[in-house]
């Protein structure tokens, strides 16, 4: 993993577990739906941005050297990213 990726990704992840921390309270303490269904999108949106991350290494490193590679790499790769974002059309 690019070394810089990885430390933004683990970064999150920590952010991540106090939002789930919070959220689990927020349901706990019977919080006001509306809040609790804030908190959620909130932490929807922080699990998009480490995909990105996520997905933006996987294309710099494994993906680059897969359509390097050519052949039936190249089509493995194309077929993990189809399926990675549901627009598998097999």
């Amino acid at each position: 993993m690019i070394e810089d990726i990885k430390k933004r990704a683990l970064h999150r992840t920590s952010i991540l577990e106090g939002q789930v921390r919070g959220l689990a309270k927020m349901i706990e303490s019977e919080d006001y739906c509306m809040d609790i269904i804030a908190q959620s999108r909130a932490i929807q949106k922080a699990l998009a941005s480490l995909d990105k991350l996520l997905i933006e290494n996987h294309l710099r490193t494994h993906v680059a050297q897969m359509f390097a590679d050519g052949g039936d790499e190249r089509e493995q790769a194309v077929a993990e990213l189809l399926k990675a974002y549901d627009l598998e059309t097999r």
